[in-house]
C-alpha cells in the first residue's frame, strides 16, 4: 500500500470540512472553514484553494506527498468533467469548474462527486456498510438523498440522478413535493416531512398529548421534538411516528426489491432517533419485501456521522 495521503473535502451550504487521511482511510487532520456563498458562490473554489494550500505548508506538505484531493458537493456533478451546475444551496446558479481550478491551483489530482454518493462511499469503506459490494445509504435531512453501490460500483444514472429516493412515490394523492410531483417519500419523512405529518396529524387529534399542546400553543416544532415526545409516550408523537415508518419502510421496501444490497444504511440528522425509529421501520420494511430479500437485505443505522463525507471524498482519490 502506498504511503502517499488523501484529501477529503466534504462541501455544504455552511461549512466546507476538510480531512488528511492515510490510504488506508484513517484520518490524521481535519478543519473546517465557513461556506462564503454571496457573490453567487464565487468565492467557494478560491477558498477551498486557499486553505488547502494553507494546510499543507502548516503541515509541511507537498503535493507529491498525496495521491489526490476528492470532494463530495450538493448539485448535479459531472463526475468526467469535474464540473457542478445546480447547487443551489450554495448559490452556483452556473456551471463551475472545480476540478479545473482545484488541480490547476494545487497540483494534485482532483475528483468529485455528489455529496450523498460520496457519505455512500464513507459508510461503505470505513463505516456500517463493512465493505459489502453492495450498500445503499438513504440520508433523512431537510430533504432525502440516496447513494447506491451496486456490485462495487456507484451508481449515476444516464443523467446523474440514481438514488434519488427522496422522490420515490409513497403517496399518490399526497403533499406537493418541492420537485413538482406528490407523495414523494420526503414530503413525509424528511425532517421538514415529519414536521408537515405531525401538524396535520395534531389537527385531527383530540386526546391528551404534549405535542399537541405544544402546536396549539403556535411554538415551533421539529423532527427531534416529535422523536422525543414519541420516546416518553407521548400518544400523538407515537402515532406520527408510526405513520413515517410506514412511509419509510414501504420506500425502503422498493429499495430493496429493487437492488437487494446486503445493507440499506439510514443516515443523517433524522437518523439521530436511532433503533427507537428503525425497529419500527423495519417491521414495514419486512412486510413490504418479498422473501429472499427479507432473509438478505439489512437496515442499519449509519454510523460515521459528520466523517462519512470527508471520508467518502478521500476515497475518491485512492
Amino acid at each position: 500500500m502506498t504511503d502517499k495521503k488523501l484529501i477529503g473535502v466534504d462541501l455544504g451550504g455552511t461549512t466546507c470540512k476538510f480531512a488528511i487521511l492515510t490510504a488506508e482511510g484513517e484520518i490524521q487532520q481535519r478543519w473546517s472553514i465557513d461556506t462564503n456563498i454571496l457573490d453567487e458562490g464565487r468565492h467557494i473554489i478560491p477558498d477551498i484553494i486557499e486553505s488547502i494550500n494553507d494546510h499543507l505548508k502548516l503541515y509541511n506538505m507537498k503535493p507529491e506527498d498525496f495521491n489526490g484531493i476528492g470532494m463530495g458537493t450538493p448539485g448535479t456533478v459531472d463526475t468526467e468533467a469535474g464540473t457542478v451546475i445546480g447547487a443551489y444551496n450554495l448559490n452556483w446558479k452556473t456551471l463551475q469548474h472545480p476540478k479545473r481550478d482545484i488541480e490547476a491551483a494545487t497540483g494534485i489530482p482532483f475528483s468529485i462527486d455528489n455529496d450523498v454518493n460520496v457519505a455512500a462511499m464513507g459508510e461503505q469503506w470505513k463505516g456500517a456498510g463493512d465493505k459489502s459490494k453492495n450498500v445503499t445509504l438513504v440520508a433523512l435531512g431537510t430533504g432525502i438523498g440516496g447513494g447506491i453501490i451496486a456490485d462495487g460500483l456507484l451508481l449515476h444514472g444516464t443523467a446523474g440522478s440514481a438514488g434519488e429516493i427522496g422522490h420515490v412515490t409513497v403517496d399518490p394523492d399526497g403533499y406537493m413535493c418541492t420537485c413538482g410531483k406528490k407523495g414523494c417519500l420526503e414530503t413525509v419523512a424528511s425532517a421538514t416531512g415529519v414536521v408537515r405529518v405531525a401538524r396535520d396529524m395534531a389537527e385531527e387529534y383530540a386526546g391528551d398529548s404534549t405535542l399537541k399542546q405544544i402546536l396549539d400553543n403556535g411554538d415551533d416544532i421539529s423532527s427531534k421534538i416529535v422523536f422525543d415526545c414519541a420516546q416518553e409516550g407521548d400518544k400523538l408523537a407515537l402515532m406520527i411516528v408510526d405513520k413515517v415508518a410506514f412511509y419509510l419502510g414501504l420506500g425502503l421496501g422498493n429499495l430493496g426489491n429493487m437492488l437487494n444490497p446486503e445493507y440499506i444504511l439510514i443516515g443523517g440528522g433524522v437518523s439521530a432517533a436511532g433503533d427507537f425509529l428503525l425497529s419500527r421501520v423495519n417491521q414495514y420494511f419486512q412486510s413490504f419485501v418479498f422473501p429472499n430479500v427479507r432473509n438478505t437485505t439489512h437496515l442499519r443505522l449509519a454510523t460515521l456521522g459528520n466523517t462519512a463525507g470527508v471520508i467518502g471524498a478521500a476515497s475518491l482519490a485512492r
